[in-house]
C-alpha cells in the first residue's frame, strides 16, 4: 500500500514543539568545496543517513542510488534503514533536532508534511533544482523532471519535497480476462452500469475495494467530479471555498457512486477487506475492477496468476458535457523524498536526491518496481510490463489534461473526513447529499480553523 494512504494515516507533528530551523541555524560542519565536478558542495568523508519507507516497491532502489553516491564519495558511510512507519520512528528525532539526512516520507503513518512546513523543519531545495543534473551537466536537475513534479512539492513558493514517482489513478483489470468475456472497457459511466449487468450475469463480481481504506474509492468518484466540473471545481476544494463539495460535479460523482452501490455491483463483503485481501481477492478473478494507483501492479507482483497481465483505464466520463475529456486522469509525483533543516550532511542528502533522480536511477526503479519516475524519459527503449505500459500510455494519452487534487497532502483532517464520508455512501449508510453535507462541515471547520495554515492554488 503506497501514497495513497499516507495523508489519511498521517502521524501529526506537533509545530509547538519543534524549533523551526532558520537559515542561520543551518549546519556547516560537513560542507565542501564546491566545483564543476561536486555542485553542491558535498564533504567527501562526511557520514551520510538514508531513511526510506520499505513498502511495495522496497528499498533496493534506494539502495542503488546510495552505491552511485558511493562511487563519487567513496570515503563516505552510508547508515541506510528500510523502515515501515516513517513518523512513529523519526517524529521524536525532528522534535530532538536530530534528524536524518534525507528521508522517504511516505506510507501509511507518515510525517504530516503540513506540519514540518509550519516549523520551518525541511530544506529550500532551490540550490538542488538549479544544479546540474547528475546525468548531463549542461541540463539543470529541474529540467529533468515531469511536469508537475516542482509544483506538488511547493509550498509557499518554496519547493521543499521531491516526489520520486509518477502515479496515475484509474480502474484497474486483467485484459485477458476481458478479452476472454468479449467485454469492452467503458468509456462512460451509462456503458460503465451495462458492462456492470453484464459481469454479475457470469457470476463474477463487477468491482470490489479496499474496503478498510475507502480512499481507493474516492480516487475514482473524485477524477469522475475533476472530469465533469474541470479545474475550477479542483481549486474550489483545494482553497476550501464556500460550498465547494456541494458543487454539480461532485454532486454528479457521488451520484454514480451511489448507484453503483445501490445496485448490487460492488462485491459483497469488500467493506471489511484489507487493501492485501481485496487486491488478492480481485487477482483471484472474484471481481472484475478495482480502483487503485498505478503502484497496484509492482504489489501484486507476487499474487497476480502467470498471463494476469493487468491494465489500467481512464476513469468513464459522466456525460457527454464534461469539461475533461474522458482521456483525463488523475496523475501525480509521489514517493515524497525531503531534507530536514537539520540535517548533519545536508549537502549530502541533496546530493543523494541529485543521484536518485538521475535517469540511470530511475530505470533502474522502473525496470524493478514496475511503476513510472518522475524524471523525463526514464523508460525510453524499455520493454514494460503491462501495468506499468498502461500507465504510461494513460498518462501520454491524457496529455495536458492529467491533474490532482491537492486537499489531501494540504490537510490530513480534510481527507479523513472524505474517505469517512465516502465508506458511508459507498456501503448505503448516507446518500449523495449527506455525503456532500458532512465532508462541507469539515472543510468549514477547517477553513475557520487559525491555527492550520491555509494554502492556495
Amino acid at each position: 500500500m503506497k501514497t495513497a494512504l499516507g495523508a489519511a494515516a498521517a502521524v501529526p507533528l506537533l509545530s509547538a514543539c519543534v524549533t523551526s530551523g532558520k537559515d542561520d541555524d543551518k549546519p556547516a560542519a560537513n560542507a565542501g568545496a564546491k566545483s564543476a565536478d561536486n555542485p553542491l558542495g558535498v564533504k567527501d568523508d562526511a557520514p551520510l543517513e538514508v531513511v526510506i519507507f520499505k513498502g511495495g516497491y522496497g528499498d533496493d532502489y534506494a539502495k542503488h542510488a546510495e552505491d552511485l553516491y558511493r562511487g563519487k564519495h567513496a570515503k563516505a558511510t552510508i547508515d541506510h534503514k528500510g523502515i515501515q512507519k516513517v513518523g512513529e520512528a523519526l517524529q521524536p528525532r525532528f522534535v530532538a533536532n536530530t534528524p536524518p539526512d534525507v528521508v522517504d516520507n511516505t506510507g501509511a503513518g507518515r510525517l504530516d508534511i503540513s506540519a514540518l512546513v509550519g516549523a520551518k523543519q525541511l530544506s529550500d531545495l532551490a540550490e538542488l533544482l538549479d544544479a546540474p543534473s547528475f546525468d548531463d551537466p549542461n541540463t539543470k536537475f529541474r529540467d529533468t523532471l515531469l511536469p508537475g513534479v516542482v509544483d506538488d512539492g511547493t509550498f509557499d513558493k518554496s519547493v521543499l519535497v521531491l516526489n520520486f514517482t509518477y502515479t496515475a489513478w484509474g480502474l484497474w483489470y486483467s485484459k485477458p480476462l476481458f478479452a476472454s468475456k468479449g467485454w469492452a472497457y467503458p468509456k462512460t459511466w451509462d456503458e460503465m452500469l451495462a458492462l456492470c449487468a453484464t459481469i454479475k450475469t457470469s457470476g463474477i463480481a463487477p468491482w470490489t475495494y479496499q474496503g478498510k481504506y475507502p480512499e481507493y474509492m474516492n480516487d475514482p468518484m473524485l477524477s469522475m467530479a475533476a472530469k465533469i466540473g474541470g479545474t475550477d471545481l479542483i481549486k474550489a476544494v483545494d482553497n476550501l471555498e464556500p460550498n465547494a463539495w456541494k458543487a454539480d460535479g461532485l454532486k454528479s460523482a457521488a451520484e454514480a457512486f451511489a448507484e453503483l452501490a445501490a445496485k448490487g455491483y460492488i462485491m459483497s463483503g469488500s467493506e471489511a477487506l484489507s487493501h492485501t485481501e481485496a487486491q488478492a481477492a480481485w487477482c483471484q478473478g472474484k471481481a472484475a475492477f478495482i480502483p487503485s494507483g498505478s503502484w497496484l501492479e509492482a504489489e501484486q507482483k507476487d499474487v497476480a496468476p502467470k498471463g494476469f497481465d493487468m491494465v489500467m483505464g481512464a476513469v468513464p466520463a459522466r456525460s457527454s458535457g464534461d469539461k475533461m475529456a474522458q482521456s483525463a486522469v488523475q496523475a501525480a509525483s509521489s514517493e515524497s523524498f525531503l531534507v530536514p533543516a537539520k540535517a548533519k550532511n545536508q549537502a549530502g542528502g541533496l546530493e543523494y536526491l541529485r543521484i536518485l533522480f538521475s535517469k540511470q536511477s530511475a530505470r533502474a526503479f522502473a525496470q524493478s518496481a514496475g511503476t513510472l519516475p518522475a524524471v523525463a524519459g526514464a523508460t525510453d527503449g524499455l520493454t514494460l510490463s503491462s501495468g506499468l505500459g498502461s500507465t504510461r500510455d494513460a498518462v501520454t494519452a491524457a496529455g495536458k489534461e492529467t491533474f490532482t487534487y491537492r486537499f489531501r497532502t494540504w490537510y490530513a483532517p480534510l481527507a479523513k473526513a472524505v474517505d469517512d464520508a465516502t465508506g458511508e455512501l459507498i456501503n448505503k449508510r448516507a446518500t449523495p447529499a449527506e455525503w456532500a453535507d458532512r465532508v462541507q462541515k469539515a472543510a468549514d471547520a477547517l477553513a475557520k480553523d487559525s491555527s492550520v495554515k491555509k494554502y492556495t492554488r
